[in-house]
């Protein structure tokens, strides 16, 4: 690097030549010589290092290639060394050597030994006691293979393979190529994963497979026989697949030939192609019919799976059941209702008795049914009305003195009390 690289790369410091010597400069012997000074130095070149890896998607560096990456004007960061050694102490940066001495055994027959372990000379020079940091060693940085192992553990629940319990390492190398640019950082990656108990490794026969952590599952198991008999089935499933498909084409290619050859008039080596078609065919279904047979196998142990579950959940339920049910009994529930009954009984009898209570009213009484008559006597439809009194004075002379006049229609209306009383 150099003060001409792009911002995005270098803090805005880089163009400073004041400030670059000071950073370039050696630390004092130790902190409390000079704190701020030290501090300084510290607080610009840590950050500085875990951002530069993070960029070029490494999870482990060396002292070599950071000189080379942070030179300037032809001068290489004096202190490097220094910050090296405060990161290792704070537990910033760990050697690739001890990273992966904490595995399981079965990486060493990955060939991650030969991947992570370095020449013993700077093995025995730390055993030595020397604080020297070896140029070309390879650091881990802890807090970028934490990320590599979290995103590792993202790409691949999102990806099919998630269906599956064992992935191979080939196949897992291609799904995470965009973010594990190299084998090492896959492996540091997956090194990172197994200290969280996420995945666990293998070979089976001679291919290196990886096992994740299932849905519902806090740590991985180890590969059982079940695993890999589970694994040979998915791969001879792939494989018949790839095969049927395959034949399939080499069907078309020959029904293609076929009608070449007989555009060409060569009907013999036409009927020559067909044949072979149909001994392509043939194979196919053959293939196609094992393909299914292995589907079949797979989608019982699929369902087996569901069939534990829920076996595994009636359990729990009948336990819950016994646990909420361990005081009661028939007798005790036959006592209850009996107690409930006679209860009940009781309540009957209060509100009977309630009911045919009388408490007399004394003096209202004759007022009431007083009052009662006096509305029968209101709402009775059938009485006829009053009639009016019989009048008692005589009648006019002219009505007197004319027998044979009658009466008119208005006078018939205005003497009803007359007819009456005739």
């Amino acid at each position: 690097m150099s003060a001409s690289a792009p911002p995005a790369e270098l803090p805005p410091e880089w163009a400073d030549d004041e400030r670059m010597a000071f950073l370039f400069s050696a630390f004092k012997l130790n902190r409390e010589v000079n704190c701020t000074d030290w501090d300084g130095k510290m607080s610009f070149w840590a950050p500085l290092i875990v951002s530069c890896c993070r960029r070029r998607g490494a999870v482990s560096v060396t002292l070599q290639e950071l000189s080379e990456n942070f030179r300037r004007n032809g001068t290489v960061p004096l202190g490097l060394p220094t910050v090296f050694q405060d990161m290792i102490r704070r537990g910033k940066l760990q050697k690739e050597s001890e990273f992966a001495a904490l595995v399981d055994p079965g990486w060493l027959s990955w060939g991650v030994g030969l991947l992570l372990v370095r020449p013993l000379k700077w093995t025995l020079t730390t055993v030595l006691g020397s604080n020297r940091v070896p140029p070309e060693e390879p650091y881990v940085v802890t807090d970028l293979v934490k990320e590599k192992a979290s995103e590792l553990l993202h790409v691949y629940r999102g990806s099919p393979a998630a269906k599956r319990t064992l992935v191979p390492f080939q196949e897992l190398r291609g799904m995470a190529a965009h973010i594990c640019p190299d084998e090492t950082t896959l492996c540091l990656a997956l090194l990172q994963l197994q200290r969280e108990k996420q995945v666990t490794v293998a070979v089976h026969e001679g291919e290196k497979i990886v096992k994740f952590t299932q849905a519902g599952q806090s740590c991985v198991s180890p590969v059982g026989e079940v695993d890999l008999g589970i694994y040979q089935l998915q791969r001879s499933e792939r494989l018949l697949g790839e095969s049927v498909e395959a034949l399939a084409q080499e069907a078309e290619r020959c029904r293609e030939e076929a009608r070449t050859l007989l555009g060409q008039g060569k009907k013999t080596q036409a009927l020559q192609c067909l044949r072979a078609r149909k001994r392509v065919e043939k194979r196919a279904d053959s293939l196609h019919a094992q393909l299914e047979t292995v589907q079949g196998i797979l989608e019982r142990i699929a369902n087996s799976h569901t069939d534990r579950l829920v076996v595994q959940a009636y359990q729990a339920g009948v336990s819950a059941l016994k646990l909420s049910l361990k005081d009661v009994t028939v007798e005790r529930a036959e006592n209850l209702v009996d107690q409930i009954q006679e209860l009940c009984d009781a309540q009957d009898e209060v509100n009977q008795t309630l009911a045919g209570l009388d408490i007399s009213m004394g003096g209202d009484t004759d007022e009431l049914e007083a009052e009662l008559r006096s509305i029968l006597e209101d709402s009775t439809p059938d009485s006829p009305p009053p009639l009016p009194e019989v009048p008692t004075k005589p009648l006019p002379s002219n009505l007197a003195a004319s027998p044979g006049l009658k009466p008119s229609s208005s006078t018939l209306k205005s003497t009803p009390a007359l007819e009456a009383a005739q």
